[in-house]
């Protein structure tokens, strides 16, 4: 049942971050107030049915302005502010279920095909695209004028690339003019990202994405946290096998609130011992839901 419950919310948050559909008549890209808020998710600003700004692209215009001692604290305080309670209160549930381009990883690993595992040594790659193109690239970069570049915006983000890129190259003919090597670059990119989305789970969440390894920050801390039960564990590894993000906390080789996990709760509705479960601020989910067939009755 909540797996339901998780699909239907992927889906209605895919529609309200892409919600303005005036553009077919209109200007291809809305600039109205709704932009100058964050969509929690990963969802590009340039996209012409996006409603809201991406928070990715959010912080590194803060980072391209430091240099310039613009007056920019204000902007920058609103989006480590939002960055910031959106984790506490969350963790990663916005990846797991708010975010439109996870949810299009989770339709791509549908298709049938043998499936890889991933490098343990990749799990840390969004810290350092996070690190690199977000914060220290447009920080340190810059122009005659001393502006940055939005190096992950620009060279990197394959949502981008979807979302806006390519729509564009439809919606405003006039742009094609402009296409070069840089585009075909992140053309390609795209295509590598999602091809590889086929044979391995949330392949961009788990090496790529910065804004997971933001919220992923605080995953031990957040309001909203997974619990394990070891004395009830007996390890059948259902949950390990269900983990989108490859998370196997029943042996120790992880926490349950690890940096990886999406918040995604399957290992909690799977779980035949009840060895997870979920804590609300100081509430835990077992005084609310005692047993494993309550939770999977509609």
């Amino acid at each position: 049942m909540m797996e339901r419950r998780r699909r239907l919310t992927q889906s209605l948050s895919t529609l309200l971050a892409n919600s303005y559909w005036l553009f077919l008549g209109n200007s291809p890209i809305y600039q109205g107030p709704l932009k100058a808020v964050c969509f929690p998710g990963l969802n590009c600003y340039s996209c012409p049915a996006a409603a809201f700004a991406c928070p990715v692209g959010a912080v590194q215009n803060f980072a391209t302005t430091l240099r310039m001692g613009l007056p920019s604290g204000h902007f920058g305080a609103y989006i480590i502010g939002l960055l910031g309670l959106t984790g506490a209160f969350l963790g990663r549930i916005p990846c797991g279920w708010l975010c439109p381009f996870g949810f299009l990883q989770e339709w791509i690993y549908r298709i049938p095909t043998k499936k890889l595992s991933l490098p343990r040594v990749l799990r840390f790659g969004p810290y350092v695209f996070l690190i690199l193109f977000v914060l220290l690239l447009p920080a340190l970069l810059v122009d005659e004028s001393g502006y940055g570049a939005l190096w992950f915006c620009k060279y990197i983000c394959p949502a981008g690339t979807l979302e806006a890129g390519l729509p564009l190259m439809v919606l405003a003919p006039d742009l094609k003019q402009l296409i070069g090597v840089l585009f075909f670059n992140k053309v390609i990119l795209l295509f590598i990202i999602l091809g590889l989305c086929i044979f391995i789970s949330r392949f961009f969440c788990r090496v790529v994405c910065p804004l997971g390894a933001i919220y992923g920050l605080f995953n031990k801390t957040s309001w909203i946290r997974l619990e394990f039960h070891e004395h009830a564990c007996v390890n059948c590894k259902a949950c390990f096998k269900i983990c989108p993000t490859g998370v196997s906390f029943f042996n120790g080789a992880d926490s349950i609130n690890t940096h990886a996990c999406i918040r995604c709760m399957k290992c909690y509705n799977i779980c035949p011992s009840d060895a997870v479960s979920i804590s609300i601020g100081s509430m835990k989910s077992k005084t609310i839901i005692p047993d494993n067939t309550a939770r999977t009755t509609p």
